[in-house]
């Protein structure tokens, strides 16, 4: 998806005043899995960077140890571990006087959840409680989870990719299962339009594939959605629904027989050539292309990046293998 992810080496934009950073995934090649774990140390010092920033992946930490406090939105959480939280892309989120902290990182994208798209609205969800502690029997077992998806990431195996994304489906069903924490206040008027609009677009069945139409369903100006969406984001509708069409494309043509203009009409394209030239724009490559090797590229641009290594069934030859393991760094700013 673009903006998600960039290549190593791609130049970092200086946030213009009054805006907040905004992370991105970097990966070593253009079709590199878009998913990364690791522990705090492995992961880097951005794994609890102490200034307020935003992601464009969905990042889980589960905290096994450590003292601190960690801010999510306007909130702050006290560390009395263990703890599950669940940070959505755009919310704002830091670190403060954190120590001896212990625990792992996930880091995905929405294009790795490509096997099970309902996971967003389950992250959405968890997303509005963020920061859960959790009682020793279920403490144990998602510890026992996420080490499992760990030792995948560091093996891998063959298959690995299956395999992590079940064992990832299966992480986020098991942490929306855990008991709901009440709300302090009901949402500000913007924050209730900013969730509404985040529910439909994490649901391709409803059919709206503009901002205008996401508007008239949710009760709103276009202006209006526009300011909520990106107070609560960080990003335009507009954006967002680029994302959502990109994204259900790909979860079709991976998944289905569907033809190119059948699936162009699915995501709200009337003109099959116009939906060709969208989806190269928005993943760096053709319909048939994707259909064929699963292979996304993503332009240069200019945000901070989190770095992993790529796991890999087979290799491919043009692209250099690194045997040992170098710990995930997640760029600067």
């Amino acid at each position: 998806m673009r903006g998600t992810t960039v290549l190593p080496g791609t130049p970092c934009q200086t946030p213009r005043v009054g805006e907040l950073p905004m992370h991105r995934l970097e990966v070593p090649v253009p079709n590199a899995l878009p998913f990364a774990i690791g522990t705090f140390d492995s992961i880097g010092p951005m794994s609890s960077a102490n200034f307020p920033h935003r992601h464009t992946f969905h990042e889980i930490v589960l905290v096994t140890g450590g003292v601190g406090t960690h801010v999510v939105d306007l909130a702050r959480w006290e560390l009395r571990p263990p703890h599950l939280c669940a940070i959505a892309p755009g919310q704002v989120h830091h670190w403060v006087d954190t120590r001896e902290l212990e625990g792992f990182v996930i880091l995905f994208t929405d294009d790795f959840l490509i096997d099970h798209p309902g996971d967003r609205e389950l992250l959405r969800r968890l997303s509005e409680r963020p920061w859960l502690t959790l009682e020793d029997a279920t403490h144990a077992g998602l510890v026992k989870l996420v080490r499992e998806l760990d030792e995948e990431y560091r093996e891998r195996a063959e298959g690995v990719e299956s395999v992590l994304r079940s064992l990832l489906h299966v992480l986020i069903v098991r942490a929306a299962r855990l008991p709901e924490t009440p709300s302090a206040s009901p949402p500000a008027r913007t924050g209730a339009v900013a969730e509404e609009f985040a529910r439909l677009a994490g649901r391709p069945d409803v059919d709206l594939w503009s901002v205008r139409a996401y508007a008239e369903r949710i009760g709103v100006t276009p202006g209006y959605l526009t300011e909520a969406v990106k107070a609560a984001t960080g990003r335009t509708p507009s954006e967002l629904v680029r994302e959502a069409r990109a994204s259900e494309a790909k979860r079709l043509l991976a998944r289905t027989d569907l033809t190119v203009r059948q699936i162009a009409g699915r995501v709200g394209f009337a003109d099959p050539a116009y939906f060709c030239r969208f989806f190269r724009r928005e993943t760096g490559v053709s319909p048939g292309d994707f259909r064929r090797t699963g292979d996304v590229r993503t332009p240069a641009g200019g945000d901070a990046v989190h770095s992993y290594d790529r796991p890999r069934d087979t290799p491919r030859p043009t692209v250099p293998v690194h045997r040992p393991r170098r710990s995930v760094s997640i760029g600067s700013l």
